[in-house]
């Protein structure tokens, strides 16, 4: 059962992003709130009876800054080389496809008390004509939640309005959190690591960033009305979010997997609130564009590091791991079984 705490959540994110419609909003605050809205859903929805079986190694956390450079540099050349309208028609058909599986997939957890129990549980499978082997499984409420995502997916393609495209990249971002598993602190403090020296790097010693975030039509950043027709619209990297995002959620799941009530989670949420806060304050310092990580990585791992530094808990936060954790959930629910089955 959803908290009472994560509905709230959900719903001023929902009454956040659409408030612009109807009234002004300061975008210095739209983006606090919304940011933090979106990593609190984010996190608590990764909360599962079952922890996650994949799980981010170091090794993948070294080369991750590395593939995220390659990938980046490649769309700047794209759009330096190549026909921009081309490019970003490419985009939208492949965003087209994610978008209506990320927003059915955030839409799913509300509808489903609503439906047939059957509905939510009967898997039905579909395999592709000439590739027998290639399997898609799914249940009629993913079908169900498919509906209103491909019609938001339909209007950003046709439309690209700033709120088709802040519902999807809130989708991704939600999802991201919920899905993806740093595995351990270790992990994640090598990832944050590596993508804090990424974004000062592509943002401060080349134009890279700046351009491909202004050239690329797709939801991958959050659009914020400014009111301001010289600099209409206020933005947020979809990764400012996600990337120390499954951060602060690998908190949350170590503060359940403990039994504790949100010890280390709220730390860490108030390291990236700080975070987000301050490169909000230096970017209207500077007036320009800020590597909105170098604020928030230190803020998020310096709160947590303080915080089990004073309890004196640094060691078992350094060897909480993930995969062993499911490991030995399901080694003893098996001997549970087990035991069942001999009584």
């Amino acid at each position: 059962m959803m908290k009472n705490t994560e509905r709230l959540a959900n719903l001023a994110l929902a009454g956040l992003t659409l408030a612009p419609l109807v009234v002004k909003v300061d975008p210095n605050l739209n983006v606090i709130l919304t940011a933090c809205l979106s990593v609190y859903v984010g996190c608590y929805r990764s909360v599962k009876p079952t922890p996650p079986s994949e799980t981010m190694s170091n090794e993948h956390a070294m080369r991750f800054p590395f593939v995220g450079s390659a990938m980046l540099l490649s769309l700047f050349l794209l759009f330096k080389f190549l026909s921009k309208d081309l490019v970003n028609a490419v985009l939208t058909c492949y965003f087209f496809v994610l978008g209506v599986i990320a927003l059915s997939a955030t839409i799913v957890p509300a509808i489903k008390r609503f439906l047939p129990k059957h509905w939510n549980e009967e898997l039905i499978v579909w395999r592709l004509p000439y590739f027998r082997s290639f399997e898609i499984e799914f249940t009629r409420s993913q079908i169900i939640a498919a509906i209103p995502g491909t019609f938001f997916c339909a209007w950003y393609a046709s439309q690209k309005h700033w709120l088709a495209n802040n519902i999807l990249g809130l989708a991704f971002c939600i999802q991201g959190i919920e899905m993806l598993s740093l595995g351990s602190f270790k992990t994640g403090a090598i990832l944050l690591a590596g993508l804090f020296v990424y974004d000062i790097f592509w943002v401060f010693f080349t134009p890279v960033m700046v351009s491909v975030a202004k050239s690329f039509d797709a939801p991958i950043k959050l659009l914020f009305p400014t009111g301001n027709s010289a600099r209409p619209f206020s933005m947020l990297g979809l990764g400012d979010i996600v990337i120390p995002g499954i951060f602060v959620a690998l908190a949350l799941r170590f503060d359940v997997s403990r039994g504790k009530e949100s010890q280390y989670f709220k730390s860490a949420f108030l390291g990236y609130a700080v975070g987000v806060i301050l490169t909000i304050v230096v970017m209207n310092w500077f007036q320009a564009a800020q590597p909105a990580l170098l604020y928030i990585v230190p803020a998020v791992i310096g709160f947590l590091a303080a915080h089990c530094i004073w309890n004196g808990e640094v060691k078992p936060l350094l060897e909480f791991d993930e995969s062993k954790t499911a490991v030995t959930s399901r080694d003893d629910s098996s001997d549970d079984k087990s035991s069942k089955k001999v009584e």
